[in-house]
């Protein structure tokens, strides 16, 4: 169900500095609101995520682009790179939308790998892992 048919939009708010999108990048949501009608979503599963950061900044991704840990991005290993998925912390309800474009993680009971930037938003660098609902988008936010 739409918006237009009646369902109800969800807005996600991002931490502040976290960069705009930007379309020159592609990679990145925050800085304001993000309203998501919950007919974009396509699919959801629950489970474990970690981080990567300094190791691989710069590496090449399985996209084919330089890995980013500023950016907010994501690896998974079946979503199609490209996607747009919101990752929520189910532990403290912080939300982020990223962008797969790398494939990972390879560590059981995992199903999202985070950049740094993504995971430092949803509040688990510290802690390294942390239990996820991640939302597949239909589109760009």
């Amino acid at each position: 169900m739409t918006a237009a048919e009646g369902g109800r939009l969800v807005t996600i708010v991002l931490p502040a500095g976290s960069r705009s999108l930007a379309p020159s990048d592609g990679d990145s949501v925050g800085g304001g609101a993000i309203t998501i009608d919950p007919g974009q979503i396509l699919r959801t599963e629950t489970g474990g995520a970690s981080w990567y950061g300094n190791a691989f900044h710069g590496r090449k991704t399985a996209s084919g682009e330089r890995y980013n840990m500023h950016a907010m991005t994501a690896a998974h290993k079946t979503i199609k790179l490209g996607t747009w998925v919101r990752v929520t912390n189910t532990a403290n309800g912080k939300q982020v939308v990223v962008r797969i474009n790398d494939r990972g993680p390879f560590v059981r009971g995992r199903i999202i790998d985070c950049s740094r930037a993504a995971a430092s938003a949803l509040g688990f660098i510290g802690a390294g892992v942390a239990h996820v609902r991640v939302e597949v988008l239909a589109g760009k936010p």
